[in-house]
């Protein structure tokens, strides 16, 4: 499958944790398999915070906008994620997904779903889901 180049929709997202440390330990080792790896960490009055992206890349301003898409911010309180609300990461093959997997149970989040094909999501559709420290649901997928 071919497509064209694609303009960021998103320039980032940011999710909360009660537990940053413990946050950055979990999502360094489930991006690192999609080739993402933190590119920033944050000391703001609002709450410390961390940033990952392509290796090289810095967030914007500085760097390109959407560069640094995904991030995690100390917050005091506990929030829920609300119901349904999940994040999926683009893999660039199976082995990724599965790698992400497996980072993640490794590294304290839950299994939401074992790495395979979804079919019921499209043709091709290959994922893996978990649930992080914080209870954030997020997905590696790729095409095959």
């Amino acid at each position: 499958m071919s497509f064209p180049p694609v303009r960021p929709v998103i320039e980032h997202l940011s999710i909360t944790t009660v537990d940053l440390p413990r946050a950055v330990r979990f999502y360094d080792a489930v991006l690192a398999p999609l080739g993402l790896v933190r590119v920033a960490d944050y000391d703001e009055p609002e709450g410390a915070s961390a940033c990952w992206g392509p290796p090289g890349t810095i967030p914007a301003p500085e760097g390109a906008i959407g560069a640094a898409p995904f991030w995690v911010q100390l917050r005091e309180e506990p929030v829920s994620p609300p119901p349904g609300t999940h994040i999926a990461f683009c893999a660039p093959d199976e082995a990724a997904v599965a790698a992400f997997h497996a980072a993640g149970l490794a590294a304290g989040g839950t299994d939401y779903g074992a790495p395979g094909l979804r079919p019921q999501y499209g043709p091709g559709y290959y994922a893996a889901f978990l649930q992080d420290p914080d209870g954030w649901r997020i997905e590696a997928v790729t095409y095959v």
